[in-house]
């Protein structure tokens, strides 16, 4: 189903200020293999960063215009917080990267939370939410830092009748929701992921030059792209139109915070954090999960000669990375070209389309994995039939299905490991990588 909406955005009510989005929804962006792309072969290099033409919208929760605008209003309503003092927007300003600036934000307690404030553009484009993933969804990661005793300290039932109490945004819930035209958390989580999915980061240089304006970067611009997709290994993570792959990965930080680990209790995920976006890196310093790194050059210091040796480093990560003086330099400018030069407002004329399979069905039974993709990516089977995932990846994965018919964990699942997986029932299941969540199977169960 495609619905065509072009948005249009004006300075608005959003802490810094993002306005108006009109309506339009179709294609998403396609994740990239960039070890695919030669690095002596630009075109094809640039082609895995183009902007994507289209945000998904989840069947359950498709884009509407009255919901983008209840969405930005609640994102600066500090009834969210216990104590009516801090909103979403307190922690995630605009000019900030939607970030805060701070290597620790503080919430309601004013004590420091364990974990640095990560950016929310192009967050439509994940599939797993927070460092360490544990929200499936936009809308499942609302209700955290509502309920979060270090955050807003606030239980969402208390939030949502504080808001109920006022006629204005009873009223707004009312016209975008006129279905079930009631304040809810599940209608409060829904509008404020309406809005966030809306978050995509405005046009910059690269995109200029990516789309075929040669000189909107120079000559050490250039070379620093060819190193950050060649000799540093960055894109091995850092891919795709928001330089991300959404995968966790440990990096070797040194300290003790277990990550992913800790959510999928799995030892080989352990200090794995999700892959942070690089788009408006200029804006969003301090860097990593922990906060620890003020700058860039910290950061090239500690993938040269700070790496942190243990088992669980990610198989992605460029070892012994030696980068001269001249090609950091070369890098960091590159980098720079990922940074609005205005007033960072998400782009106009964006459009939406419905999430889901992308390639028509396969009537087949073994699934492989590579280069943290499934082949095929679509699947038609009968009740009872089942499937066979072969990992003939260099990296392990972690198989999953979360649907009220089917549970499925696969553990940790090495390279030349299969899974088998039965679907006794009717429907339609997604079955991903819990370690790189954008390898997505969708299964379709039909008599």
């Amino acid at each position: 189903m495609r619905l065509l909406l072009t948005a249009v955005f004006a300075a608005g009510a959003l802490a810094g200020g993002v306005g108006a989005l009109a309506t339009r929804v179709a294609v998403a962006e396609t994740p990239a293999a960039i070890r695919k792309a030669p690095v002596d072969d630009l075109a094809a290099l640039k082609a895995k960063f183009r902007r994507p033409d289209s945000v998904p919208f989840p069947a359950d929760n498709p884009y509407t215009e009255a919901k983008r605008v209840l969405g930005e209003r609640l994102f600066s309503d500090t009834r969210l917080s216990a104590d009516a003092s801090i909103s979403c927007a307190s922690c995630h300003d605009r000019r900030k990267g939607f970030a805060d600036g701070l290597a620790h934000g503080k919430g309601v307690p004013g004590r420091p939370l364990a974990r640095h404030t990560p950016t929310l553009w192009n967050l439509a484009f994940a599939s797993h939410v927070f460092w360490d993933g544990r929200a499936r969804s936009l809308e499942e990661q609302v209700a955290g830092p509502i309920s979060s005793p270090d955050e807003m300290a606030q239980p969402v039932p208390q939030a949502v009748e504080r808001l109920a109490a006022d006629p204005a945004v009873a009223g707004a819930f009312a016209a975008a929701f006129p279905a079930e035209p009631n304040v809810t958390p599940e209608n409060l989580a829904k509008a404020l992921a309406t809005f966030e999915r809306t978050l995509i980061s405005p046009p910059t240089r690269f995109d200029r030059w990516v789309d075929g304006e040669a000189r909107a970067l120079n000559a050490r611009e250039t070379e620093g792209f060819r190193l950050f997709a060649g000799k540093a290994g960055c894109a091995n993570c850092h891919s795709g139109f928001a330089f991300t792959d959404s995968a966790f990965h440990d990096i070797g930080l040194p300290d003790d915070d277990r990550g992913r680990g800790a959510v999928l209790r799995l030892p080989r995920v352990e200090h794995a954090f999700k892959t942070p976006g690089l788009r408006e890196l200029g804006r969003s310093a301090p860097y990593m999960h922990n906060g620890s790194m003020a700058s860039l050059d910290a950061v090239l210091d500690h993938y040269q000669h700070g790496v942190v040796e243990r088992d669980t480093l990610s198989s992605d990560l460029q070892r012994r990375l030696s980068l001269s003086t001249k090609e950091r330099a070369a890098l960091v400018a590159f980098l720079g070209t990922l940074t609005s030069a205005d007033d960072p407002l998400p782009p106009t004329n964006l459009v939406a389309r419905e999430a889901g399979p992308t390639e028509p069905a396969a009537r087949v039974s073994t699934v492989t994995q590579h280069d943290t993709q499934f082949s095929p990516k679509h699947l038609a089977l009968k009740p009872g039939e089942r499937i066979w995932i072969l990992n003939n990846d260099s990296r392990t994965h972690n198989v999953r299905v979360f649907d009220p018919k089917l549970n499925f964990d696969s553990g940790a699942q090495d390279p030349g490991e299969t899974v088998e997986i039965a679907f006794p029932e009717a429907g339609r299941f997604l079955v991903f990588c819990g370690i790189h969540p954008k390898m997505e199977l969708y299964v379709d169960i039909a008599p």
